[in-house]
């Protein structure tokens, strides 16, 4: 009897108890109000329980049964709130569609951290382009939309961010590219092919400026450049587009060499684009082909260009894909002029370069979310590269590139680890480099923390470990000497810190420093060539290293249905063993070398806006950048090597502002672009004495150069647009590099559909 007694007493108290902890389940789906795509990694936050969407923008959560209240965050998107009841064994659903916020400052950005972030709350100097900017310029590769980003330059393809590059010849890029978060520079020089990237199917542009060799290694010593190209959407979407480009005579028209032929340099290209989802099956598919004869005489470029997307959402939590890209064509250029007058349009015949390449690009990649919401990423490429050049300068090479990468985000904490482990490969056979073969591999490991603490302060952190190796042949010829060469390596750590401060509802403060390092490409070390003047190598070249730090300020602000974001920074880079091609007196050629310690300073002001201005929809960005670089120790040969007698780094401008803006006027846009560059006050001196009328030409025209755009289109109907475009609208006659002219006043003419 009073064991029945007993366990009676204890059912009483445990069915009770069971009772208490019956619940049912909260899940849903969360879009885009706008396009109705589903929004991965949207935060669904329920009293201390916390959620992420999937990849098709779907959650659940089992919760006791009671009243709760939900939040839902996504970055750039209004955060939604509702209050809601947990029913035991019931099944809540909640469609939720987010909508976007208005203000720039919450633009979602990846490149800082690795995952998306408010544009504000980044640690580090980040400007982002859209490829509507891209599209109404006519842009016909990326370096060419890149020169609208204040404190960017481009000179003869390298990118300079804040005067952290000269002219390196073709090798050895400050800067690193990458497409979707992979790097993409060409694997025996680190030079960047912008050819490659579909800019007929850009999603985004982001752009780092600083040291952000933590996150990305060796390369990204100066800033990065990430091109994020898109995805397909719920709508299929097809694109084409066409256009004709026709070069008018320069301001000085003795150096118009077509002027009594029948060889009018002009431009024309095509492109297409489609975007589609088959059920779980997303499929991007694009191709681009240009045919250009150059306003300098004999230079010409023709390539085509086909890319494609596939990424296959298996389920809730894994997905996989491949892109693909093929680019192949011919060209021919030439280094400098024959003279400053009639023949500065005219190739000094010892400077011809003429090739035909084919390049391609695949890339397999995964992602797959754990039960605990734990995110694997891997990331792949392999990169081929076939130039076959003129003159004994072809070179072939592969990149076999593999990256693992975890994430895992605390919601509770806002707090968020990533950390990964990278390898490369790199195999190259060239006659650029005296016909050896040369291997190179990279390996790293890299962390990086991510805390916001309350809703003001955020702090970053990372640190990396680099290690590089080159293998070369026992020796090699520098001149007619043989010289020892062999293998050399070498390990790094490298560290960054940064905060960002919101001190108001639009005004962020931030402040960061960040350790760069860079090792030596293979065409630094090993180039052997004649482009008019002799490169020899140099096997003793050793890396360079050194950091970046700024403070800054971002002020958003709103003028009735127009907002924006107004940006002000202060820099200082440093770098060690800086690698620079000069002239050398022992070897008399041009090599590769360490000139020194070297200090960069200066400051930067930006302005980006968009929405209705006045009544009209307006995009707008403008900048200004002045720099301050010098040697640490000004000696007297870094004085004779140079055409400045004072100590300043070569191939820099101290000053430079640029701007762009278009506004909507009904079926119609007008666009207006400009740039300033001061002069650039210090080139290699050498050149002032082998090239005729350098010095001369560079005399008379030492006041820098502005350049003026305009553009119009007008939209037919639904579907088409045609777009008129006048570049250099006042002829100005102007060089990035020396001996080379940029492009006369030019007109393009462009029909563009989307379906």
């Amino acid at each position: 009897m009073s064991k029945r007694i007993s366990l009676w007493i204890l059912l009483c108290f445990i069915f009770p108890l069971s009772m208490y902890s019956q619940g049912g389940t909260l899940s849903g789906n969360i879009v885009d109000a706008t396009t109705k795509e589903p929004l991965i990694g949207a935060t669904i936050s329920v009293g201390d329980t916390g959620e992420t969407t999937d990849f098709n923008g779907k959650f659940s959560i089992d919760l006791p049964e009671g009243a709760y209240d939900v939040k839902i965050d996504y970055v750039g998107y209004k955060t939604f709130t509702e209050s809601i009841t947990i029913d035991a064994y019931k099944n809540t659903q909640l469609i939720v569609q987010l909508e976007e916020r208005a203000t720039l400052l919450q633009t979602a950005t990846v490149t800082s951290g690795r995952f998306e972030k408010p544009l504000g709350e980044v640690t580090v100097s980040l400007d982002i382009l859209k490829p509507e900017l891209i599209e109404s310029n006519n842009s016909t590769s990326v370096d060419e939309i890149l020169d609208k980003i204040p404190g960017v330059n481009i000179i003869d393809g390298q990118a300079n961010i804040r005067g952290g590059s000269g002219y390196s010849y073709g090798a050895g890029s400050r800067v690193m590219l990458l497409i979707d978060d992979i790097p993409a520079l060409q694997a025996d020089a680190g030079f960047p092919n912008w050819d490659d990237i579909p800019v007929e199917n850009v999603e985004q542009i982001e752009v780092v400026k600083g040291a952000a060799s933590a996150l990305y290694g060796s390369a990204a010593l100066n800033g990065i450049v990430n091109v994020r190209t898109a995805y397909a959407k719920s709508t299929p979407e097809t694109k084409a587009s066409i256009f004709y480009t026709y070069f008018g005579a320069p301001k000085d028209t003795n150096k118009q060499w077509w002027k009594d032929t029948d060889q009018q340099p002009f431009a024309t290209g095509l492109s297409a684009s489609h975007k589609q989802k088959f059920n779980k099956l997303d499929l991007v598919a694009s191709t681009y082909y240009l045919y250009r004869d150059s306003w300098n005489k004999a230079t010409y470029s023709r390539y085509g260009r086909a890319t494609l997307g596939l990424r296959y959402r298996a389920s809730d939590r894994f997905s996989f894909g491949l892109n693909g890209n093929v680019n192949t064509g011919n060209n021919q250029d030439w280094f400098f002029w024959q003279n400053h007058e009639e023949g500065a349009m005219i190739a000094n015949p010892n400077t011809f370069s003429r090739s035909v390449r084919t390049r391609f690009i695949v890339d397999p990649f995964l992602t797959y979310f754990d039960q605990s919401g734990n995110r694997h990423k891997v990331l792949s490429r392999i990169y081929s590269v076939d130039n076959k050049v003129s003159g004994n300068r072809s070179n072939k090479s592969q990149l076999y590139y593999g990256e693992y990468q975890f994430q895992r985000n605390f919601e509770n904490t806002n707090f968020v680890i990533t950390t990964g482990v990278v390898g490369s490969y790199t195999n190259i056979n060239a006659e650029l480099y005296g016909d050896g073969q040369f291997n190179g591999n990279n390996l790293a490991a890299y962390t990086q923390l991510d805390k916001k603490i309350g809703n003001r302060l955020n702090l970053s952190g990372g640190v990396r470990y680099e290690y590089n190796k080159i293998e070369a042949p026992d020796s090699i010829l520098v001149g007619a000497t043989p010289t020892a060469a062999g293998t050399s390596s070498e390990g790094k750590p490298i560290f960054r810190i940064g905060a960002n401060y919101q001190a108001g509802e639009f005004t962020y403060f931030r402040a960061s420093w960040g350790q760069g390092y860079r090792f030596p490409t293979i065409a630094e070390k090993f180039i052997s060539t004649n482009v008019g003047f002799q490169i020899f190598p140099n096997v003793d070249l050793s890396s360079e290293t050194g950091f970046s730090t700024e403070l800054g300020l971002k002020q958003g602000f709103r003028i009735s249905d127009w907002e924006g974001f107004f940006d002000v920074a202060a820099f200082w880079s440093q770098y060690n063993d800086m690698m620079e091609f000069t002239f050398s007196l022992q070897q008399f050629a041009f090599q590769s070398q360490n000139v020194g310690n070297t200090d960069i300073r200066g400051f930067d002001l930006s302005l980006m806006g968009r929405g209705d201005l006045f009544g009209n929809s307006t995009n707008l960005i403008a900048g200004y950048t002045y720099i301050d670089p010098t040697f640490q120790d000004f000696t007297d040969e870094d004085l004779q090597n140079s055409s400045a007698d004072y100590n300043i780094l070569k191939y820099r401008y101290k000053h430079s502002w640029k701007f762009d803006i278009e506004s909507n006027f009904g079926k119609f846009k007008f666009g207006l672009a400009g740039f300033y560059n001061s002069n650039m006050e210090a080139i290699d001196n050498l050149f002032n004495e082998i090239i005729v009328g350098l010095k001369e030409y560079r005399e008379v025209n030492n006041t820098g150069f502005t350049v003026f755009d305009v553009r119009a289109s007008y939209q037919l109907n639904k579907q088409f647009q045609l777009s008129l475009l006048a570049k250099n609208v006042f002829n100005e006659e102007y060089r990035v590099r020396p001996a080379l002219l940029e492009a006369p006043r030019n007109f393009t003419i462009k029909l563009e559909g989307k379906f």
